[in-house]
């Protein structure tokens, strides 16, 4: 009798431990087409800065827990970021551009979000793109198409979420058949939502309890924030925006929150094939994740943060045929491809010649390019000869990625970068390559093997007691 007396007090003081180490704090953040390599690139770089032949780890590389998973959609082996986010968010594959709904876009799923919202969680959906692109329309939204911007930007009214913030939204005033209807900002209003533009503008509002769509400052892109590597003092970045939604979901609330953050422009960069611009924009997702850190820090027993990705974008490697890395050379671009790219255009149409020299010295000042970073004949040969078609001839010299358009003199200075700093791609799109999950917190223990990414906010939910 004893002895079961005493391990009916064991079972006990088990659920009752299970208990107390439910997170009441949950960060999902998810970097997007940030794979292995790209943090493996990040820490290999900032080691290289300071002549290091090892890894300087990235705030969330440090985590206890870490494994990966596969990101294939239910169609293709290889997704795209509305199968992906539908995964991370639902629990549950789907076909390519489709946003939490089954393959034939007629049964909706219900993401971990809502699962957090119905237990009595505030909930906040952030990222660095506009609030209505793929990643964070699967945890709010459910549409047949990711691009149908205006009917996901309606389901924020049916979600009664929290807290939203990033660039803006692609279509507040045209649906999916381009008809002209009722723009989405008055209707946000009426449901009770505060609109918030810029850091300058959040920060004046009166009650940061109350619910909030937070995006950037009036006049900008609404498309998305500007590339970290191209920001400049006062714009609106991703911790700013982290940091935002921390102070709105804990205001006048004890029963805890759910906040997605997502580093949206990952991907973006390495669609481009920008290598240092995609170091950047993993950095400053990582300055994301130190406010979330920060807050766990305070909140050691009730915080869980899980980082991961919806997929890898580029099929990026680091190392390009040498043993030894010449990674430190790509310090030396101080613009995105979309920025240097605006500036060759500039001068193309600047109605006046433009010599060879004026341009090779653009490329060294912004690329390092015939400076610090050495061209050989034969490259300067093949910009010479995009030079000479675009600036002499004037024909159309342009590349065009997923997101961009560029001039094709400043995306070969960048491929040449790429190379000399001991950087390959595979393509400019996504890839099939495992994606990083990186944990710490209450549950963060699940976390410890290779799992497919529908596994990923199943734990997440397991962890918390969520009914999802």
């Amino acid at each position: 009798m004893k002895k079961l007396s005493f391990f009916a007090f064991l079972f006990l003081f088990h659920l009752l431990s299970f208990g107390q180490n439910r997170p009441k704090y949950i960060f999902f953040m998810i970097g997007d087409g940030m794979g292995l390599n790209q943090v493996n690139l990040t820490e290999i770089y900032l080691a290289a800065q300071e002549d290091r032949n090892t890894v300087f780890p990235l705030v969330f590389s440090t985590f206890p827990h870490a494994t990966f998973a596969t990101s294939y959609s239910l169609s293709h082996g290889v997704t795209d970021s509305a199968a992906g986010g539908t995964a991370l968010a639902v629990g549950k594959k789907t076909k390519n551009g489709v946003l939490s709904m089954d393959s034939t876009g007629s049964e909706s799923y219900t993401s971990i979000a809502y699962a957090a919202k119905k237990a009595g969680m505030k909930v906040g959906i952030t990222t660095s793109v506009s609030i209505d692109h793929a990643t964070p329309a699967s945890f709010y939204a459910n549409q047949s198409s990711r691009s149908k911007y205006y009917e996901i930007g309606q389901d924020i009214l049916k979600s009664g979420f929290d807290f939203f913030a990033g660039s803006g939204f692609l279509s507040p005033t045209k649906n999916a058949k381009k008809e002209e209807v009722p723009s989405l900002f008055p209707q946000f209003e009426k449901a009770g939502y505060q609109l918030a533009y810029g850091l300058e503008g959040y920060q004046n509002l009166k009650d940061k309890g109350k619910k909030t769509i937070l995006m950037n400052s009036k006049g900008t892109d609404p498309e998305s924030l500007k590339f970290a590597i191209d920001q400049q003092k006062g714009d609106l970045n991703l911790r700013e925006i982290t940091d935002a939604a921390i102070t709105s979901l804990t205001k006048d609330n004890d029963k805890g929150f759910f906040l997605m953050v997502e580093g949206g422009k990952i991907d973006w960069s390495s669609h481009a094939n920008d290598a240092t611009t995609t170091i950047r924009e993993v950095l400053d997702f990582n300055e994301a994740v130190k406010s979330a850190y920060a807050f766990y820090l305070k909140h050691p027993e009730e915080t869980l943060i899980i980082v991961t990705a919806d997929h890898e974008t580029g099929g990026i490697a680091v190392g390009n045929g040498g043993s030894r890395l010449n990674t430190k050379l790509l310090s030396h671009q101080k613009v995105s491809l979309g920025e240097l790219s605006k500036e060759v255009s500039a001068l193309r149409l600047a109605g006046r010649e433009v010599s060879w020299q004026e341009m090779k010295d653009l490329l060294s000042k912004k690329l390092g390019l015939f400076g610090a970073v050495k061209v050989s004949q034969e490259e300067e040969d093949l910009l010479f000869k995009i030079y000479e078609k675009s600036f002499v001839k004037h024909e159309d010299e342009t590349i065009k990625s997923l997101y961009a358009t560029d001039e094709k003199l400043a995306a070969t200075a960048i491929q040449l970068l790429n190379k000399a700093g001991s950087i390959a791609w595979a393509s400019n799109n996504h890839s099939a390559a495992y994606i990083p999950v990186f944990a710490i917190g209450a549950g963060a223990q699940s976390f410890s093997h290779k799992m497919e990414n529908v596994d990923i906010p199943k734990k997440v939910a397991a962890a918390a007691g969520l009914d999802f």
